[in-house]
C-alpha cells in the first residue's frame, strides 16, 4: 500500500476541488467562452496574488520586520534609545531626515515651501528640506566637491522637487546654498554672495 503524506493529501484535495471550480464559473460567470476565461483569469491572479502575499517566507518576514518597527514605536514612544536616533541619522542623506529642524539656524536662509531657479541650470523647483551643511555618502561628496570646491560642503544644502515642465530629467535636486534664486511673484530675489 502507497504511503500517502500531507503533501500527496494537499494535492488530490486541489485536483478535486478543480472540477467544482470550474462548474461554479460555468454557471455563475458569463455565458460565452471569452467571459468564462476573464473570470478564470482574474482568480488565478487572485490566487497568485494570495501566495505572493500569504505564502510566501519574504512577505512574511516584510510583515514581521513592520509588525517589529510598530512595536518598538509604540513601546517606547517618544523616548527612543541613543542608538536608534543614531541609526536614523546614518540613513538621513540629501535633507531626508525625519528630523525636526527646529529652530532654524541663522546660517540657513531659506525655507521649506520657498520657489526657486538655479543659478547655473535654469530649472525652477521648490524647497522640500534642508540641511546645515551637506549630508551625503562620502563617495558623492567627493564627487560633487573636488578639492578647489571642499568650502561648499560646510554651506546650507537644499533638497529641491524639481518642475517637470522644466524637462531637466531629475525629479529631485541637492545642491548648496549659492545656487538658488528664490522666487517672489515674478520678481527673482538673488542672495548676497558669501565671503
Amino acid at each position: 500500500m502507497p504511503q500517502i503524506n500531507t503533501a500527496t493529501v494537499l494535492q488530490i484535495c486541489v485536483l478535486l476541488s478543480a472540477l467544482p471550480a470550474q462548474y461554479f464559473i460555468s454557471q455563475w460567470y458569463g455565458t460565452n467562452s471569452a467571459q468564462r476565461l476573464q473570470v478564470t483569469q482574474r482568480i488565478i491572479g487572485y490566487w497568485n496574488s494570495f501566495i505572493k502575499s500569504y505564502l510566501s517566507l519574504d512577505a512574511w518576514t516584510d510583515r514581521l520586520k513592520l509588525w517589529k518597527a510598530k512595536t518598538r514605536n509604540w513601546y517606547y514612544g517618544e523616548k527612543r534609545t541613543q542608538g536608534v536616533e543614531d541609526e536614523e541619522e546614518i540613513h538621513a542623506y540629501f535633507a531626508e531626515s525625519t528630523h525636526i529642524h527646529s529652530p532654524k539656524p541663522e546660517s540657513v536662509q531659506f525655507n521649506v515651501g520657498q520657489v526657486i531657479i538655479h543659478r547655473r541650470f535654469g530649472y525652477s523647483g521648490v524647497i522640500v528640506g534642508w540641511d546645515v551643511k551637506a549630508t551625503a555618502p562620502k563617495e558623492w561628496l567627493q564627487h560633487k566637491y573636488p578639492p578647489e570646491k571642499q568650502g561648499l560642503r560646510e554651506t546650507p544644502h537644499y533638497r529641491i522637487l524639481i518642475n517637470r515642465a522644466n524637462s531637466f530629467g531629475k525629479s529631485t535636486a541637492y545642491i548648496p546654498e549659492e545656487e538658488i534664486t528664490i522666487i517672489i511673484g515674478l520678481e527673482q530675489i538673488l542672495l548676497k554672495q558669501h565671503k
